[in-house]
């Protein structure tokens, strides 16, 4: 019901569809949403909202104001904004906004037979037709396929458009000295106003509904939907093409995840169905070879001596993780790196064609420089290539905060190391307490307590929960730092900030998180000595450097890696479902408690969870660093691709629930690539070979057994059976027994070089550097041939492109011909005059300067 007061035309709030998108007129659509509260101290604010919402409408916006009467929680104010034709029109011009202009003509190849079961209704995955599209040229109106005028943008558009206006209107007066005070996000950082965001269509869940966030939520967000492929063109259409691009990008690598994890479990169940074979471990849980060997202490005063046989568990539980089907896998997870990344790049071609980003350039999206930039950078200069003047910031500012920002992430880091350090630390004190339980009875319980539980078990699994714990919280910590140095450099332009920002966070991620796995895979067990010459912590602590077990120190390295990894997904999940519901349930509190209220669909959106402009930085760093844990340490862990799967099955769901119930709808913003993250990527897929060639080196105990049973086993059959007392060297302890035994390989007391290293020692040293060597030169000449064969574009992409690029040339061609004829025949009517030569261009000329 509409009534008048005092003048003004009033819409009973009753009467309106609480799910509306519309101004009280019901015809102008909403494109934004500004929201404030009146404060009683608010005077300066209540001045910049008036200057900016004026200035607002003289860039040619509607405005229309709810009354904080109007609001659920009485006293928000609600600004909804609705973008008229021609300023929509005016914008797209200016930010080269691509349209449709003909209908697509080449056919695609039908699949669709093949994935059936997987696929989704044409109307859900192709939202729209398939056409030519062409920068808009407000000039050129009747050029382009336009039917209405009120739908021709699609919403997301719209809403990128209007925030480009938000982000460059002044608040300030036309007389004022201050230029500098403008922009949204400077009056949202200074509380001016609460909130800005475009509308949902409606709520996800809402039952008779096929709005485009209702299609989202029923055939994407849902769990039961983990099996069907994504609708990347109906998320490109309602989110814009930065989001479409990382739902593109985590789908298929996950798709990857199947085939690397398919691998991964056949490796782990041939370790697991080869028990037995593994005669060392059966030597050393025997009670004849096992049980008879004491083993040197494992630490000073509180270590006793223990039988070799209280390792057994641990020996068995090595053997699924080291045999020879781990060293097949760390080659194959280095042919699969190369053969995502090359694939990624040909899916991400196609959705360039596909999403009108073939022309486009990150800089040219960045038309428009960061407001912190231009606020901050009084000095101005010619741009030679525009030739106008633009704000820069001086060569010395400039490098004085760039030291500044390098001697912080210095910092920053050193500060990760000395937390490493410190859990290193702990585990030397904790494995002396644990094996300080085992002392004083060497011959008779050890046994029964290693075999329930090791020192070195308890001690890595401690460990690893409180690293864990540790990088958690400086996570917290460094994700505000890498901010704050970021903020401090003043990047130019959007993408730079993200692309520096990325750099550091990701820089801190990888010391945090894989300093841990580093310290087991590379350094624990290889700088011990020997009985009567140990190496202490720092030299001169009484803590002395840790041994690896006999079977290794690699069943370690799967123990922290499965601890970490699995612990970071798990507690991510939970975090990004949790959190955002249980404050979204707290914020609509209110609204729960007065059903007689509409709820409007601002006031709907205004209580759900604000979706940042890192958003996508904090999926993707999630993503790079589960990347690293499967590639860089895979030859520890063949499982470590299952699990990925696994958690990015949820992952992708998961993110599609929040994006669809729990976030307010983000800004659309245009991206053509993954960004700095492919770069990123590519380098730990080179790092991978490295580490994996080590792990399988120095870590694994395979060279060793390699090198013993081809070169060292008695007899010609090729025979492990010796091998751990082969691996084993004697030390004389006076007094108690003469054939005390430690992991090494060094001559016996008695020898002329005794306590030296054997000839074996160096075999196996040589044996070691050459699989290196080897592995690595494989895995990267297969690599670069794997990349060279597979070219980055596909073919029929670049021919589309090409026809598009023709038909583009052709048709402006006869538009402008067209144009010129009417201009000529509106002139020969008005005053008589020769007949005129229309210009002809042939197709060939055409066709001949688009390629």
């Amino acid at each position: 019901m509409c009534v008048w007061e005092n003048g003004a035309l009033s819409v009973d709030k009753h009467q309106q569809s609480k799910d509306s998108v519309f101004f009280r007129d019901g015809k102008r659509r909403i494109d934004f949403i500004l929201s404030y509260v009146d404060d009683r101290d608010g005077e300066r604010k209540q001045e910049r909202r008036k200057e900016y919402e004026a200035n607002l409408q003289k860039a040619g916006l509607e405005l229309e104001t709810e009354d904080q009467s109007e609001s659920d929680d009485g006293k928000t104010y609600y600004v909804k904004i609705h973008t008229p034709w021609d300023v929509l029109a005016t914008y797209a011009d200016v930010l080269k906004i691509k349209v449709p202009f003909k209908a697509n003509d080449i056919p695609d190849i039908p699949m669709n037979w093949l994935f059936t079961p997987f696929r989704l209704p044409n109307h859900i995955m192709n939202p729209e037709p398939d056409y030519f599209t062409s920068p808009f040229n407000k000039e050129k109106i009747d050029f382009f396929l336009i039917d209405d005028k009120e739908t021709f943008f699609p919403p997301s558009v719209r809403n990128r458009i209007v925030y480009y206006i938000l982000a460059r209107c002044a608040y300030h007066k036309e007389d004022s000295d201050d230029k500098n005070k403008k922009g949204i996000k400077r009056l949202l950082n200074n509380g001016t106003y609460g909130a800005a965001f475009p509308l949902h269509d409606v709520r996800s869940y809402y039952p008779n509904s096929e709005s485009e966030r209702f299609s989202l939520y029923k055939h994407w967000a849902r769990f039961f939907s983990f099996f069907k492929e994504q609708p990347l063109n109906l998320i490109r259409k309602y989110y814009g093409e930065k989001i479409g691009i990382y739902f593109a990008w985590l789908g298929f690598y996950t798709e990857m995840l199947f085939f690397a994890a398919v691998v991964g479990l056949i490796c782990f169940l041939y370790g697991l169905f080869t028990f037995d074979d593994n005669i060392w471990s059966k030597e050393i849980c025997s009670e004849e070879i096992g049980g008879n060997i004491i083993m040197c202490p494992l630490c000073d005063k509180t270590c006793g001596y223990w039988k070799l046989n209280s390792t057994c568990n641990s020996s068995w539980q090595s053997h699924m993780f080291d045999n020879v089907g781990t060293v097949f896998f760390a080659i194959f997870m280095g042919i699969w790196v190369t053969l995502f990344l090359e694939f990624w790049k040909r899916r991400q071609a196609r959705l360039e064609y596909e999403w009108d980003l073939v022309d486009f350039e990150e800089e040219q999206q960045q038309l428009q420089l960061r407001p912190e930039y231009e606020i901050k950078c009084t000095s101005r200069r010619l741009n030679p290539v525009t030739q106008e003047m633009e704000p820069y910031f001086p060569v010395k500012s400039q490098c004085a905060r760039t030291f500044l920002s390098g001697a912080t992430v210095i910092f920053w880091i050193s500060l990760i190391i000395a937390c490493i350090i410190g859990v290193i630390a702990y585990r030397l004190a904790v494995y002396a307490a644990f094996a300080s339980i085992m002392k004083d009875s060497p011959t008779n319980n050890i046994q029964m307590v290693g075999s329930l539980i090791t020192p070195q078990l308890a001690t890595s699994v401690t460990a690893s929960c409180i690293n864990f714990v540790i990088i958690m919280i400086l996570n917290v910590m460094y994700e505000r730092v890498a901010i704050w140095i970021t903020d401090m450099e003043i990047p130019k332009t959007h993408l730079e900030y993200e692309n520096k920002l990325t750099v550091k966070m990701f820089l801190f991620q990888f010391v945090n998180y894989y300093s841990s796995c580093f310290y087991v895979a590379f350094f624990k067990g290889k700088f011990v000595g020997r009985p009567g010459d140990y190496i202490y912590m720092f030299g001169w602590s009484k803590l002395r450097n840790e041994e690896c077990d006999p079977g290794g120190c690699l069943i370690e390295l799967t123990t922290q890696l499965v601890i970490v990894m699995a612990g970071k997904q798990v507690w991510g999940n939970i975090q990004e479902a949790l959190v955002p519901w249980l404050l979204n349930w707290w914020g609509s509190r209110k609204a729960r408690s007065h059903p007689e209220s509409l709820y409007s669909r601002w006031e709907q959106d205004h209580d759900l969870q604000n979706f940042s402009h890192l958003g996508l930085f904090y999926e993707y760093l999630e993503m790079v660093i589960q990347f690293g844990f499967i590639t860089l340490f895979v030859a520890s862990f063949p499982l470590a691709p299952l699990l990925a799967l696994l958690n990015n099955i949820i992952e992708v769901r998961v993110d599609a629930w929040k994006f669809t119930t729990q976030f307010r709808r983000p800004v659309a913003a245009k991206a053509h690539s993954i960004g700095a993250w492919q770069e990123i990527l590519n380098g730990v897929a080179v790092f991978s070979v490295v580490t994996n060639a080590f792990i399988v080196a120095f870590t694994s105990d395979m060279i060793p057994r390699l090198v013993y049973m081809y070169a060292y086993s008695p007899g010609n059959d090729l025979s492990m059976k010796g091998y751990i007392n082969n691996s084993l060297s004697v030390f004389n302890i006076s007094g108690f027994s003469d054939d005390n035994r430690y992991r090494d390989y060094r001559y016996p007391p008695g020898h002329e070089k005794q306590y030296t290293h054997t000839m074996q020692f160096w075999h196996i040293l040589a044996a070691k550097l050459a699989f290196i060597i080897i592995m690595e030169h494989v895995v990267f000449m297969v690599k670069f041939f794997v990349a060279w064969m597979i070219p980055d574009v596909p073919a029929e992409v670049k021919a589309r492109v090409k026809r598009e690029r023709y038909l583009i040339q052709e048709y402006l061609h006869n538009y402008e011909v067209e144009n010129l004829k009417i201009q000529l025949s509106h002139r020969n009517d008005d005053c008589s005059s020769n007949p005129v030569d229309y210009p002809d261009i042939s197709r060939r000329e055409v066709l001949s300067e688009c390629l």
